[in-house]
């Protein structure tokens, strides 16, 4: 019998109840109630309650623990919570989430990944073909285009930089060539 392969994903920088983030970052949204349905109904097209899902920061802005907590519960998969700058304060209920944390280092032998919400500039084995994987930028994709073209593997999972969407392990992968 084979099994549905698990997949492990990356977002960051939802900002889900904020309105101001539409404006402040060119969102193509009318509402922020239109933003929080298409964002999770984004995340949840590609994530299944079985998948791992690393979520670097910045879920919820603007937000009553309550609404925030209903909207988070929504999201699909075994949720890990980088915590952002917009999260340091929040009443989130820790049942949603596996773990919550500021820094995470996932040392598989072949690639090894530093999570956190911020970008840094040397993270651990950096030299030695890890990855750093972050949000809290805004970017576009160009942002990861240069990093890739300098040899940096420095990725924004933030949905600004990934059209509205989390984005697979495999891709990032894949955008850096390695197999």
């Amino acid at each position: 019998m084979t099994g549905v392969r698990t997949m492990i994903y990356f977002t960051s920088d939802l900002h889900l109840g904020y309105q101001k983030v539409i404006k402040n970052r060119n969102r193509s949204f009318d509402s922020v109630e239109e933003m929080n349905e298409t964002l999770i109904a984004n995340y949840n097209s590609r994530i299944t309650p079985k998948d791992t899902v690393y979520l670097l920061g910045d879920l919820t802005q603007k937000l009553e623990p309550k609404e925030a907590n209903s909207l988070l519960a929504r999201l699909n998969g075994k949720k890990t919570l980088l915590i952002g700058n917009h999260d340091k304060y929040k009443k989130y209920d820790a049942k949603i989430f596996k773990e919550m944390c500021d820094y995470k280092y996932l040392p598989d032998k072949d690639v090894p990944i530093a999570l956190m919400h911020y970008p840094i500039l040397a993270w651990n084995r950096y030299q030695h073909g890890s990855m750093m994987l972050h949000g809290h930028i805004h970017s576009t994709g160009e942002y990861n285009e240069a990093n890739r073209e300098k040899g940096i593997r420095r990725y924004d999972v933030g949905i600004d930089a990934n059209h509205f969407f989390p984005v697979s392990l495999d891709e990032i992968l894949e955008f850096f060539g390695i197999n």
